[in-house]
C-alpha cells in the first residue's frame, strides 16, 4: 500500500464517521481522539473495574463465551481470560485483506470503543489509533468469519498486533508484530478485563468492506454511464428514451438521475445528429433501459450507503456497558444481518451494471446493419479485431453469477448451537470485493469497443461529454487499426475507471459546457 502524504488527522469521536473520512483513512491520513470520547472511555473503563472489584457476575469477565457463559471464572484468571480468547480465535486463513481494508477495519473498531459503551482502556485505544498513525497494519486472513458474533476471527487477528503476537505489515515489509511494533516505537499492552472481548466482538470488518466497497461502486456506476453513452452514440441509437419527461413518469430517483447524466454526456452529439431521420424509434433494451438498470443500481447504492454508514457509527460487541446506569448488558447488537443483506444486494445490483454492460459491447461487435463492420474491424477475416474481448467479458460475467448467490440466506449453527443462526456476512464481503474488481474488468472491454465504434465516425464529432471521455482514452489507448494484443488495453481502460479520471474528464467538460 502507498500512504497518501500526511493530512489532517480524521477525528475519532465514537458517533460521526462519515465514509469518506474512513476511505481517507484507509488511503493513510492520521487519526486522533476527541476529548468527549476519551472521557467517555475513561468513565467507562472506571465502571468495569470497580464492578469487577466487587466480583459482579459478567458475561466475558468472570464467565466463559458462547456455550460456556455459565461457566464461572475464578477474579485472578481474568487477563488470562482476555488473552485465551484473542488467541483462541485467531483462527482465520486464506489470503490476507488488503492493507487499506485493514486500516478501515481498525479505523472502525477505534470509532466503536470510543463511543464508551465497551469497557476498553483508554491506552488499549489509543495504541489502536497509533497502529494507523504509525503505518503498522495487522496481517488479517480474509476467511473464517460467520459474521455472528461479529467477525471473532478476523478481529481476533487484528488485536493479536495489539498484544505483540501475530504478523503485521511496516513500511511494506511483513514481519512479527513485535518487530513492527518496536520499530515503530511503540509497545504491546497487556488486556484487562473484558478488553479481548470488546476488541473482536463486532462487525467492523464486513462494514469496512462494504463501506469502501460502496465508495467504490458509487465512481463504477458513474463510470457506466459514461461508457454506455458513448457505446450508444457510436451504435446510431437513440436518445428519445433519456427524454425527461418519459423518466418523470417513473420517479425513481436514480433513473432520474441515470436519464440526465446520459442527456448531459450527449448534448451538441454530431454523431447523434447525423441520423435523428433514419427511422428507427427503438433500440435493444441494453441501451433503451439505461437509465432504468443503471439507476435502479444508484438506488440499490444509496440504500446499501445509508445502512452502512449507521452501522460504521454502531457498537456492536457484547456486553454493552452503561456506566452512567451502572448495568451491563447483553444483547445481539454483533449479528451481523444488516450488513450481510445489504452486502448481497451490492453484489447482486452490480453484477447487473456488469451484464448490461456486456451486452451493449456484443451489439456493437455485431452492428453491420448499423454500418459498423463485424468485430470492430476493417479486415474481417484475417483480424479478429474485438472479438474476444467480448468473451472476456462474458466470462467475468459468468463468474459474477456465482458470486452474486446470496450468502446471507446461509446459516450454519456455531458455538456448540449457543450461535445458532449466522449472517455469513464476512462472505458477502469477500464476494463484494471480487464482483467489483470484474465490473470494472468488464467496463474496460465495453470502453474498447465504444471506443474502437466511435472511430468508424469520425470526423463527427461526439457529445461534449463523451467527447472529453474519448478524448482522455486515446491518450492511454491508440486506436485499434490492426490486431494486437488487448489484454494491456483492457488494464489501461481499467486504470481510466478505477481511478475515477474518465468520469471527472466527462463531468469536467459537462461543466465547462464545451466540447474538449
Amino acid at each position: 500500500m502507498t500512504v497518501a502524504p500526511r493530512r489532517e488527522p480524521v477525528e475519532i469521536d465514537g458517533r460521526h464517521l462519515a465514509l469518506e473520512s474512513l476511505e481517507a483513512i484507509a488511503d493513510g491520513a492520521p487519526v486522533r481522539l476527541s476529548d468527549d470520547a476519551r472521557r467517555r472511555v475513561a468513565a467507562c473503563r472506571a465502571f468495569v473495574d470497580e464492578q469487577f472489584a466487587l466480583g459482579a457476575p459478567i458475561y466475558g469477565v468472570t464467565t466463559g463465551f458462547g456455550r460456556l457463559a455459565n461457566v464461572p471464572v475464578a477474579p485472578k484468571d481474568a487477563a488470562l481470560l482476555q488473552l485465551n480468547l484473542v488467541r483462541s480465535h485467531a483462527a482465520g486463513t486464506g489470503a490476507p485483506l488488503d492493507e487499506r481494508i485493514v486500516r478501515a477495519v481498525g479505523a472502525l473498531r477505534a470509532a466503536s470503543l470510543a463511543a464508551g459503551n465497551s469497557g476498553v482502556n483508554p491506552a488499549t485505544l489509543d495504541l489502536l489509533l497509533e497502529l494507523l498513525n504509525r503505518g503498522v497494519t495487522p496481517v488479517v486472513p480474509s476467511q473464517g468469519s460467520v459474521g455472528a458474533s461479529g467477525d471473532l476471527a478476523p478481529l481476533a487477528h487484528m488485536s493479536l498486533t495489539l498484544i505483540g503476537e501475530g504478523e503485521a505489515w511496516y513500511r511494506g515489509e511483513r514481519m512479527p508484530s513485535a518487530q513492527a511494533l518496536t520499530r515503530a516505537g511503540l509497545e504491546p499492552v497487556t488486556l484487562g478485563a473484558k478488553e479481548g472481548l470488546a476488541l473482536i466482538n463486532g462487525t467492523q470488518v464486513m462494514t469496512a468492506i462494504g463501506a469502501l466497497g460502496v465508495l467504490r461502486a458509487q465512481w463504477l456506476v458513474a463510470a457506466a454511464d459514461v461508457i454506455a453513452a458513448m457505446s450508444l452514440e457510436a451504435f446510431l441509437g437513440t436518445d428519445r428514451a433519456f427524454d425527461a419527461r418519459i423518466n418523470a413518469l417513473r420517479p425513481h430517483p436514480g433513473q432520474k438521475a441515470s436519464a440526465d447524466r446520459l442527456r448531459a454526456l450527449l448534448a451538441r452529439s454530431e454523431i447523434m445528429q447525423s441520423h435523428r431521420e433514419c427511422g428507427r424509434v427503438q433500440d435493444p433494451y441494453s441501451f433503451r433501459c439505461i437509465p432504468v438498470v443503471h439507476g435502479a443500481v444508484y438506488d440499490t447504492l444509496a440504500h446499501v450507503r445509508r445502512v452502512t454508514e449507521i452501522e460504521a457509527n454502531s457498537v456492536t460487541d457484547n456486553p454493552l456497558v452503561f456506566a452512567e446506569d451502572g448495568v451491563f448488558l447483553s444483547g445481539g447488537n454483533f449479528h451481523g444481518e444488516p450488513i450481510a443483506l445489504v452486502l448481497d444486494m451490492l453484489k447482486i445490483a452490480l453484477s447487473e451494471i456488469a451484464n448490461i454492460a456486456e451486452r451493449r459491447l456484443y451489439l456493437l461487435l455485431n452492428a453491420e446493419d448499423r454500418g459498423l463492420p463485424l468485430f470492430l474491424t476493417g479486415r474481417s477475416g484475417l483480424q479478429s479485431g474485438l472479438m474476444i474481448v467480448q468473451y472476456t467479458a462474458a466470462a467475468l460475467c459468468n463468474e459474477n453469477k456465482t458470486l452474486a448467490y446470496p450468502s446471507s440466506v446461509d446459516s450454519i449453527p456455531t458455538s456448540a448451537g449457543q450461535e445458532d443462526h449466522v449472517s455469513m456476512g464476512m462472505t458477502s464481503a469477500n464476494h463484494v470485493l471480487r464482483v467489483l474488481d470484474n465490473v470494472e474488468r468488464a467496463l474496460a472491454c465495453e470502453l474498447l469497443g465504444a471506443l474502437a465504434a466511435t472511430d468508424f465516425r469520425r470526423p463527427l464529432r461526439s457529445g461534449i461529454g463523451t467527447q472529453a471521455a474519448y478524448d482522455l482514452a486515446r491518450t492511454r489507448i491508440a486506436p485499434w487499426t490492426e490486431d494486437r494484443v488487448p489484454a494491456p488495453d483492457i488494464e489501461a481502460a481499467r486504470a481510466l475507471i478505477g481511478d475515477g479520471s474518465l468520469v471527472r474528464a466527462a463531468e469536467a467538460a459537462i461543466a465547462g459546457g464545451v466540447s474538449s
